[in-house]
C-alpha cells in the first residue's frame, strides 16, 4: 500500500476510540472541494512523501496497548486490491479498524465485511469494524459533486450493504455552498432513510482540488443546525460536526 501520511493520534476520527489515521494514496473521485489534492491528483501525488509500510507497522507494534484503533482513509482506500491484506496485518496486531470510503467499490466493501476464510481471523470476524461512507450529493447531482461520472448503482449498493449488514457505520455529507442547498440535504436524508447515523460536516475552504473553492464562504453553523432539525426524524442519530 502506498501510504501518504500518518496521524499518530486522533480522538475524533474513530468514535469512542483512541486511534491513529493512515492516509492511502489514490482516488477515483475528483470532488472539487476535496482537502487532500496531494493524495488524489497525479501531478501532486508524485511529490507526496511516502511512509514505508514497514515503518507504519513498526509504529503500530510500539503503540499496542496505547491505541485501540486504526482509521484507514485516503484518497479512496477501496480502489486498492491489496487493502484486505493490509487490513489483515493490522487486525493481527489487535487493532480495531475504521474505514472511510466514498462507496464506489461495493465489491471490496463486501470482501472487507465478510472476507473469504483465508483472510478471516481465528474468531471468524471481518476485516473492518466501522465504516464511514461519504454521501456526496442527491442522486441527480452526484457526478457534479464527485467531479467524475459516477455509477450511482454502485453507490446505492454500498449504502444497502451498510444498512443491511450488522457492521457499525455512519453516513456523512460535507455541505458545500454552490453544490448543496437545504433541499439537496433533505433529498439525501430521504434517500438514506431509515439509517442509524447521519452527520453534516461544514465545508472548509482550504487547499481544495479546484482552487476556486478556496474562496467560497462556508454556510453559517446556524444554517446547518436548521437543516439538522428538519432531517433528524429520518435517523436514530443526526448531528452537525
Amino acid at each position: 500500500m502506498e501510504i501518504g501520511g500518518l496521524q499518530k493520534l486522533t480522538l475524533i476520527d474513530y468514535p469512542g476510540r483512541l486511534a491513529a489515521t493512515v492516509f492511502i494514496i489514490g482516488c477515483d473521485f475528483r470532488c472539487p472541494f476535496c482537502y487532500s489534492p496531494e493524495l488524489v491528483l497525479p501531478e501532486k501525488i508524485k511529490n507526496q512523501p511516502r511512509i514505508p509500510e514497514k515503518d507504519f507497522f513498526d509504529f503500530l507494534k510500539k503503540r499496542k496497548g496505547l491505541l485501540e484503533g486504526v482509521v484507514i482513509c485516503g484518497g479512496e482506500p477501496t480502489i486498492h486490491q491489496k487493502l484486505p491484506d493490509f487490513c489483515q496485518k493490522i487486525k493481527k496486531l489487535g487493532y480495531l479498524i475504521k474505514l472511510d470510503t466514498n462507496g464506489s467499490n461495493p465489491e471490496m466493501l463486501k470482501k472487507l465485511i465478510n472476507p473469504p476464510p483465508s483472510l478471516r481471523s481465528k474468531s471468524g470476524e471481518g476485516l473492518i469494524d466501522y465504516v464511514a461512507m461519504d454521501i456526496k450529493a442527491p442522486k441527480a447531482k452526484y457526478s457534479e459533486a464527485a467531479g467524475v461520472k459516477v455509477n450511482i448503482k454502485k453507490i446505492e449498493e454500498s449504502i444497502n450493504i451498510l444498512k443491511n449488514d450488522k457492521i457499525d457505520c455512519e453516513f456523512r455529507t460535507t455541505v458545500v455552498p454552490t453544490i448543496h442547498k437545504k433541499e439537496d440535504i433533505i433529498k439525501i436524508a430521504q434517500w438514506l432513510s431509515p439509517a442509524k447515523r447521519y452527520y453534516l460536516q461544514n465545508f472548509r475552504p482550504e487547499k481544495t482540488i479546484n482552487p476556486k473553492f478556496e474562496k467560497i464562504k462556508p454556510y453559517p453553523q446556524e444554517y446547518l443546525l436548521e437543516i439538522q432539525k428538519v432531517i433528524s426524524p429520518f435517523f436514530e442519530i443526526c448531528q452537525v460536526r
